[in-house]
């Protein structure tokens, strides 16, 4: 039997401001606003022993939480790699802090609920 291959998530949240200056001008926000975040990380992976998970999940959520709280009640354009903040440049700024100490991370998905709207990204 193939040993069976399992994805566990965790979730944070963090509220922020951004602007987007190279959007459209007729749009809103080019301008300073703010949203409230969540953010799911997934790592993929067969159960290790000897306690037979895929990583320990008071790990990831520590190290989630971490990230988060780097962004929370900041602005956004202001740090490194977020120059754009993007929900895209979002994930990516997340893959890039959680990758290393997590080499199964398979997936990032960075939404703002109150608006329905999410980005998901896939890490290779």
């Amino acid at each position: 039997m193939t040993q069976p291959v399992f994805e566990i998530t965790k979730a944070a949240t963090f509220d922020a401001a951004h602007y987007l200056p190279e959007g459209p001008e007729h749009r809103p926000y080019r301008n300073l606003h703010g949203h409230s975040f969540k953010v799911e990380a997934t790592v993929r992976g067969a159960p290790a022993e000897p306690v037979g998970w895929v990583v320990d999940l008071a790990d990831l959520d520590a190290e989630l939480k971490a990230v988060a709280a780097e962004l929370d009640h900041g602005l956004l354009n202001e740090r490194p790699g977020l120059e754009r903040p993007t929900l895209e440049h979002i994930c990516l700024y997340f893959a890039q802090r959680l990758q290393p100490k997590f080499p199964g991370l398979s997936r990032i998905v960075v939404s703002r609920p109150t608006i329905g709207e999410s980005c998901a990204m896939a890490v290779a």
